[in-house]
């Protein structure tokens, strides 16, 4: 794991805020912009990987870091990034508490953090260019989850989340 830190240059966008980022091969490179770009906005990134874009390498290790770390630390966010976005949608959807949305438009980025609450961003380098997934991280980031009536799927979610545990 690698610790990207910075001071806070801006006060809307805490320092302590930890966003877990990883990759494989196929997004190593848009990774590491967006790792850069949430360091100078003064986020903490946490790169858990891959560090190498010259070996392929498989994405459900990576899914897995960053969606257990969303899920070990309250108020963190994540951000994945592979060909097609689906692997890690699918991989990080599996860690309990964790609200994976697989965005290739700032709307879908919106709607999936003010109806969904999401926590996990993803998305696939194969469909969006390095300024469409700037454009894409910060909308997301952010938007707040407008609560309302999206509070009682949550809790839905939750319970689903329970059935499956037991």
């Amino acid at each position: 794991m690698r610790y990207h830190n910075q001071r806070d240059r801006r006060k809307s966008r805490p320092a302590d805020l930890r966003i877990f980022i990883g990759a494989d091969h196929r997004g190593y490179r848009l990774k590491n912009k967006v790792s850069e770009y949430l360091t100078e906005q003064g986020y903490r990134a946490i790169d858990v990987g891959t560090h190498r874009k010259d070996i392929s390498c498989d994405y459900p290790q990576f899914s897995y870091q960053v969606a257990k770390g969303v899920a070990d630390n309250k108020g963190a966010r994540g951000i994945l990034v592979c060909l097609t976005g689906i692997g890690h949608s699918i991989a990080a959807n599996k860690v309990p508490g964790v609200r994976a949305a697989l965005c290739y438009n700032k709307q879908a980025a919106v709607l999936s953090r003010s109806h969904n609450d999401a926590n996990v961003l993803i998305v696939g380098s194969k469909f969006v260019s390095q300024k469409e997934i700037m454009e894409i991280v910060r909308v997301w980031l952010k938007t707040s989850f407008a609560g309302g009536r999206h509070v009682r799927r949550l809790r839905q979610i939750g319970e689903i989340e329970k059935k499956i545990k037991t």
